[in-house]
């Protein structure tokens, strides 16, 4: 059966964009956050997405603001979702969080209902095992921004079943993206090589080897990528990604995923990426001036003698 109603379970960065593409091909959405404030956030969110989504990307078909808002229902009782025909889950990427999610849903909707976890590293057996029903639980992994993202990793867990994956696919084909399927470790393929890869960057701008923008430069000018591995980490937003090597190292017990340090101490600081205007790039919307820049990314000269400094010590 093709969805006609989703439920949306936590509307943060990944969840919005979710609903976007949900309500410009057609599709009601049933959207559950805490508060009513996230979910007035995510709803202006998505409304200027739905504005200018189709000026990004003529793939999207154009949707008015009224029409959009129609399809939203807003809450914040997880019960609500009682009625859809399937169930996107993007909540936190923090195990006892999505455990009692499951376990709640669980509850809430008929056993027939499958459960798409949108996880960027958590095992999808593992989401599975909260529940009585892991034939009906399935890996979703969008990437940022979702609505224009032609392409999704799906991913099969030890117990999902086939129905799960078609039902997943049927939403996937509506949305008019791609899926391409792989079996089930923490991580996937993506993000347990992704991860990789903007950690070493942080590691590279901490040892002072070069500034943010020339980390950045050197994938986008010397091998074509659209944005650099800092840039991507700060639109992915640094605590998601701290949380995410911190499962890659837990599951694997591989130092290999030992997360940067001062990737770290961004996420301690606050400087979480796009979403505060500041992470290991300063944005326009941030007022930090100069030497707010000069904080995150330091001149060569100093950050090798801090680098040395370190080594010294």
């Amino acid at each position: 059966m093709r969805p006609a109603r989703v439920g949306v379970v936590g509307a943060g960065n990944i969840g919005t964009g979710v609903i976007t593409d949900l309500v410009l091909h057609g599709i009601d959405a049933v959207v559950v956050d805490l508060s009513e404030e996230i979910l007035r956030k995510a709803e202006e969110e998505v409304l200027k997405n739905v504005r200018f989504g189709p000026l990004l990307s003529k793939t999207l078909p154009a949707v008015t603001r009224e029409d959009a808002a129609r399809r939203l229902v807003l809450t914040t009782e997880l019960k609500d979702v009682s009625s859809c025909d399937l169930i996107i889950e993007n909540v936190t990427e923090d195990w006892d969080i999505k455990k009692g999610v499951y376990q709640k849903l669980e509850k809430a909707v008929p056993p027939e209902v499958c459960f798409g976890a949108n996880t960027s590293c958590i095992s999808i057996t593992q989401i599975a095992s909260a529940t009585k029903r892991a034939a009906n639980v399935v890996g979703v992994h969008f990437m940022n921004p979702v609505h224009l993202k032609p392409t999704v990793e799906v991913i099969r867990g030890f117990h999902t079943s086939d129905r799960a994956v078609d039902s997943l696919l049927q939403l996937l084909s509506r949305l008019n993206k791609e899926a391409i399927i792989v079996e089930d470790l923490p991580g996937f393929v993506s993000n347990r090589i992704s991860h990789l890869f903007m950690n070493e960057a942080a590691f590279a701008l901490q040892d002072g080897v070069a500034t943010a923008e020339k980390i950045d430069l050197i994938f986008k000018k010397c091998f074509g990528h659209k944005m650099g591995p800092l840039e991507t980490a700060d639109l992915i937003g640094l605590d998601t990604v701290m949380r995410s090597l911190d499962v890659l190292y837990e599951s694997f017990h591989d130092p290999k995923y030992r997360c940067c340090p001062l990737l770290r101490k961004f996420v301690h600081a606050g400087h979480l990426g796009r979403k505060t205007g500041r992470g290991f790039h300063v944005y326009p919307e941030e007022r930090g001036g100069e030497a707010a820049a000069r904080a995150i990314n330091p001149a060569p000269e100093a950050a090798r003698a801090d680098a040395t400094k370190r080594r010294s010590a």
